[in-house]
């Protein structure tokens, strides 16, 4: 062929193709000649088969792609240029290998997925290379048609359908199938889109399963043995690739009709905040169609472990007392150890800082002034007691509380104790003129004593009536023993808890008599008794069992709750009914942040049946609520946290108030949506505000204690008592405490005062705030405030600068004499000295000023860019230069004329003299921090300009 193709050059150099000359000419010879050429069209197969694998770009066509074209050798008429497709969005090109054979290659241009198209039909047509290199009269092939199938790649794993699975079988019998379980593939190819085989992955279960995937039992299963299984399920493909999950399958075993509760769930998760919630809103009783003519349900909410008996609040005792409407002047007897009472400092304490355990081996002695040592005919005792059998063979007496002597002898003045399981109040009153038997003793005899589980006890005295409240419930003592008053002595008392002190009829004073339990807010209230409505909400628990929609209960439907909520009878003739009424049987917690953790629920059931001896027997049912975690809240102090004020104020008999600004701000992270907020992240969290309870804030000094003789923190009690709050003062600080709002702490904070009546030795003082809700459950940040004095000498050389700077007499007395002159006038010159320092003075502030407004002119750009960071770092010295550039804008600042400058000026003299010397009002205090505003309110635009300079005129 070579040859051949050789021999045609010749003759087209003697008709001039391919030569440069001859212009247009030339060219449409060549044309002519070319078509005379390139006399035939390519030729290729009519139709094409071809393979690709997914994801591959290589296709294998059969026969492969190949075009022919009859004018060869001729060059570009018989070379092949171009393949094309012909169809819409085809993820194929054809690319020509070979010009001279003709040989060309089939490609993906985009990654092949099997799953989306199994395969392609596709024209596709050869062209020569015509004229020449720039496509002309290029002729094309036939329409070849092009058929591609797409080869599959086992790139899925098998699915199931459903993530779970349940079936419910009844004991003792085989069965073929108990449920099919099914899973697909999403592979394209019949191979690895078919499932071939399932596989049982738990070991040790009798069950089978075949490859249509369906389960049977390989033996009889029992209800006693195990109520429910749970295997776990894998399938196949042909591929033998195994499912990318195994799918749970739930076999609940049902017993051959065993008369019950059913369809109810063991653990009920409760979320904190959601208010009401059924507790089985699905349960049913089933009776075996025994003929039931009455049914009793007993629902009990067990949470005697849990703080003292339920989920209570834990707030401190007084604060419970004051939420309660309990009346003041209530003693606690067991406080949290502090420094101001530390006699609890070396008792156990369970579980919580407010719960004080007794082994037997420990006491506390209450130290003398804390409780009045003669109480009246009136007195009321308080107390949390979990008590359980006394230990050992004779049981001995184990004292609450004791009032004995504490030298010479032992004679007990009022006790409470326990004793062989009764609770005893001991009262010896004072022998007066009527020295007759008086009641001494009073005993009740009570199973909750000695039942190891939280009460709640108050013993009202009202002499010679005394009557115990227990749980809210009233109880007459059963045993009522006189005796002899006691002989007055000069004996001194002492007071005790967990055990007695006996100071006689012993070589050596000891405690005696131990208890052996938990006790927590023990309290006694001298002088008055507490009220039955009192006694019940200090009691009252903060969950309990609750019913929905009681007007639905129907009349058939006897209910009813204890004292607590805790147990619920119910008492009815239908089953229906009591099914629907035990449906609607809720839990509820009324606490903003309840303790997590479990709560026993049990439902016991009684029957009675028409005319038979045997009764079915229905099983309890035991369950419980877990109460999750509540979303804590996070406490935060903001506020100013460091300023400088003139030592006159903190002499002053207002002082200074250290936290005017303070704000209490809650807030708790919540997960955002994905829907809620545009964000890239669905797991992120936004911060949410939420109102809530404090119970006490610290004002702590840093650096050492006060000293009284010259300095204090000072609040006014109405502050406090019109918010319900109280407050101990000391050298160490202010503690205000009570339960209130947070707005309510703020308000009270905002009038905490410092005062220094010698602060010429002081630079500076330091405090430290930190606030907790729920007796430190939660607590704040700690807010750290550092208050700084400026003293005399340097008030006075600062403040002097500062007057003869912005004073605009003496400023404008450079430019206009006249108006120098006219002031002078006015005001009075004591002496010649005088006269010489102003006018020196004068000279310095005008040489001064001049700089000042030069380096004002060529950094005004710089200065507003870093007005804020200038905020920050500028201290009291800084603000002369500040004040010194206010004037001179004043001056500059076009349509204000000599008479208002002047009298605004004046204005600010007579501010800055008055601020200098002291303010006795909170008021004039806040006039002189923004004096800075009021001095340039009357121009909107200077004013905008010195913002800044407000924050260095206060110190």
């Amino acid at each position: 062929m070579l040859p051949g193709r050789l021999c045609w050059v010749p003759l087209l150099l003697a008709l001039g193709v391919g030569s440069g000359s001859g212009g247009g000419g030339d060219s449409r010879q060549r044309r002519l000649l070319a078509a005379k050429v390139n006399k035939h069209k390519p030729w290729i197969e009519t139709s094409y088969h071809g393979v690709i694998t997914e994801n591959n770009d290589t296709v294998i066509l059969d026969p492969p792609l190949v075009a022919l074209d009859k004018d060869a050798p001729v060059p570009f008429a018989g070379e092949i240029c171009a393949f094309k497709i012909h169809g819409q969005e085809l993820p194929f090109e054809a690319v020509v290998l070979n010009k001279t054979s003709g040989e060309g290659r089939l490609r993906a241009k985009s990654p092949i997925d099997c799953e989306l198209q199994k395969e392609y039909t596709f024209i596709i047509q050869a062209y020569d290379c015509g004229a020449g290199p720039h496509e002309t009269a290029w002729k094309k092939s036939h329409k070849a048609v092009v058929h591609i199938q797409v080869k599959d790649v086992n790139e899925f794993a098998p699915t199931f359908k459903e993530p779970a699975y349940k079936a419910v079988v009844t004991e003792g019998k085989i069965y073929d199938s108990i449920l099919q379980v099914e899973a697909v593939d999403e592979d394209c190819s019949p191979q690895y889109s078919q499932i071939c085989n399932y596989e049982i992955v738990t070991t040790d279960v009798p069950f089978a399963i075949d490859r249509n995937g369906n389960i049977r039992n390989t033996e009889k299963l029992s209800y006693d043995k195990q109520h429910q299984y749970e295997i776990l399920v894998t399938a196949y493909d042909c591929g033998q690739k195994p499912a990318a999950q195994d799918t749970l399958v739930q076999v609940d075993v049902k017993p051959v009709c065993k008369p019950g509760w059913q369809d109810w769930t063991k653990r009920i998760e409760y979320q904190p905040g959601s208010g009401s919630m059924p507790l089985f809103p699905s349960i049913h009783l089933e009776t075996c169609d025994g003929a039931v003519s009455s049914l009793q349900i007993v629902a009990e909410l067990q949470t005697n472990y849990i703080g003292k008996g339920c989920d209570r609040e834990t707030y401190s005792e007084k604060s419970l007392q004051k939420l309660c409407g309990a009346s003041s002047g209530i003693i606690d007897l067991l406080p949290s150890p502090s420094g101001a009472t530390n006699w609890t400092a070396g008792l156990l304490v369970d579980s919580s800082e407010m719960i004080f355990k007794f082994d037997g081996r420990q006491g506390a002695k209450i130290p003398d002034g804390i409780v009045p040592k003669n109480l009246t005919d009136q007195f009321t005792i308080t107390m949390w007691m979990k008590h359980g059998p006394s230990p050992g063979m004779r049981a001995e007496k184990e004292t609450i509380l004791c009032n004995s002597d504490k030298t010479e002898m032992n004679r007990h003045h009022y006790a409470l104790y326990v004793h062989n399981c009764r609770l005893v109040f001991l009262l010896r009153k004072d022998f007066d003129q009527a020295d007759t038997f008086r009641p001494a003793e009073f005993h009740w005899k009570l199973d909750q004593i000695c039942d190891k589980e939280w009460h709640y006890y108050v013993i009202n005295v009202e002499f010679p009536v005394v009557t115990l409240y227990m749980d809210g419930a009233t109880y007459e003592p059963y045993l009522v023993t006189n005796d002899w008053p006691i002989h007055p002595s000069h004996i001194a008392m002492q007071l005790t808890v967990g055990a007695c002190w006996q100071g006689g009829e012993v070589t050596k004073p000891r405690f005696a008599q131990f208890f052996h339990g938990s006790l927590a807010s023990l309290t006694i209230r001298p002088g008055k008794m507490e009220s039955q409505k009192v006694i019940s909400c200090l009691q009252a628990c903060k969950e309990g069992l609750d019913i929905n929609s009681l007007e639905s209960l129907g009349q058939g439907i006897k209910y009813h709750f204890n004292p607590s909520q805790s147990i619920l009878v119910m008492e009815g003739d239908d089953i229906g009914n009591i099914n629907r009424a035990l449906q609607k049987v809720s839990y509820i917690n009324s606490r903003q942040f309840p303790t997590a953790g479990v709560r026993r629920l049990k439902v016991s059931s009684k029957v009675q049946c028409f005319g038979e001896d045997v009764c079915i027997s229905i099983p309890e049912v035991d369950a419980y609520v877990m109460v999750l975690q509540a979303i804590e809240p996070r406490i935060t102090l903001r506020g100013t946290d460091h300023f400088w004020r003139p030592a006159a104020q903190f002499e002053s008999a207002r002082g200074v108030t250290l936290f005017p600004d303070i704000k209490i701000v809650s807030t708790f992270a919540k997960t955002k949506a994905p829907g809620d907020v545009k964000t890239t992240d669905p797991k992120s969290e936004v911060l949410e505000e939420m109102l809530h309870n404090l119970d006490f804030c610290d004002i702590l000094v840093i650096g050492g204690d006060l000293d009284p003789r010259q300095e204090c923190l000072e609040l006014n009690h109405s502050e406090l008592h019109q918010r319900h709050l109280d407050a101990t003062n000391s050298t160490a600080g202010y503690s205000i405490y009570g339960v209130g709002s947070m707005s309510r702490y703020e308000q009270v904070l905002h009038h905490i005062r410092y005062r220094n009546w010698c602060p010429a030795s002081l630079e500076a003082r330091r405090f430290r705030i930190k606030c907790s809700e729920l007796n430190g459950r939660y607590t704040s940040n700690e807010f750290n405030l550092e208050v700084s004095i400026l003293h005399e000498d340097r008030v006075s050389d600062k403040e002097h600068v500062n007057h003869l700077i912005v004073q605009p007499p003496f400023l404008q007395s450079v430019h206009h004499p006249e108006s120098r002159s006219s002031i002078q006038r006015s005001s009075v010159v004591p002496s010649i000295a005088t006269v010489v320092i102003i006018i020196s003075v004068c000279m310095l502030v005008f040489v001064v000023a001049m700089g000042v407004y030069r380096v004002r002119i060529a950094h005004q750009h710089f200065i507003q860019e870093t007005e804020a960071a200038k905020e920050s770092e500028m201290d009291w010295d800084d603000s002369a230069l500040t004040i010194t550039v206010n004037p001179m804008e004043k001056h500059e600042g076009p349509g204000h004329g000599e008479d208002e400058t002047e009298g605004e000026e004046e204005e600010e003299a007579e501010e800055e003299m008055s601020s200098s010397s002291g303010s006795d009002d909170s008021e004039e205090e806040e006039e002189e921090e923004g004096m800075g505003r009021g001095r340039h309110g009357q121009n909107g635009a200077r004013q905008a300009q010195l913002e800044w300079d407000d924050s260095t005129l206060p110190y």
